[in-house]
């Protein structure tokens, strides 16, 4: 079962709970919220793999929410799920311009918005690198483009599925990849690869990192992350 991290905001209390019912028999962790400002405050004491945002919210509405994600360097590239009102198409383009990744309107089916959270989040995990941009992070520099990676300024040689595994994790520090997740991005999702040659991959990773290879943490019954503080 999927175990992303979700959090609900909603200042009407049935909404959030008919969000909260449906996304916890997926198997989802869920953080809910009744304002903007509460949040924003709980997005800064945790690291969410997506929101389901309502736009029409007291004091700080959801537009002002969604560009101060967008905004922080730490919750820019979480995705955003917007729950609209009907005739709210103008807040709509606005918060597919601001960088949301879909919309729902309300009423909704269940199954729809199971769906569409199900779909962001896949799109999002397999979501291409830039090969432009290095990726820095606890003395590890990974070059997207180049294929190269230093270790405390030492080159590390690595396979293609190690080194997109890295990227994966590095990518997103203190987010959880469930195996499959990363049996997608690496691979794609017809590649036949088992848990176990995740794990397998895993472990020659850490062995070529050295020093480095504790900062890949193994999340028990989930899959693996990379650690986001040293």
């Amino acid at each position: 079962m999927p175990k992303e991290r979700i959090l609900i905001v909603d200042d009407e209390e049935d909404i959030l709970e008919l969000v909260r019912f449906h996304l916890a028999r997926e198997g989802y962790q869920l953080t809910l919220a009744a304002t903007g400002e509460e949040a924003l405050k709980k997005t800064k004491l945790d690291a969410f793999d997506l929101i389901v945002l309502d736009l029409m919210l007291p004091g700080l509405d959801g537009l002002e929410v969604a560009k101060a994600l967008k905004a922080d360097a730490r919750t820019k590239r979480v995705p955003i799920v917007m729950l609209t009102a009907k005739g709210e198409d103008a807040d709509v383009v606005s918060g597919l311009e601001i960088g949301a990744d879909d919309y729902i309107t309300k009423p909704f089916s269940p199954r729809v918005l199971t769906a569409r959270v199900k779909a962001v989040l896949r799109r999002r995990a397999k979501a291409p690198l830039d090969d432009a941009q290095i990726i820095t992070i606890h003395e590890l520099e990974i070059h997207p483009g180049r294929r190269t990676v230093l270790a405390g300024g030492k080159p590390v040689d690595l396979t293609y599925t190690e080194f997109q595994l890295l990227a994966l994790l590095t990518r997103r520090p203190g987010w959880v990849f469930t195996r499959a997740q990363i049996v997608d991005s690496v691979r794609g999702s017809d590649y036949p690869v088992t848990d176990r040659s995740v794990d397998v991959q895993v472990v020659g990773l850490r062995k070529k990192l050295g020093a480095f290879g504790h900062y890949i943490e193994t999340v028990r019954g989930v899959g693996y992350r990379f650690k986001e503080k040293p």
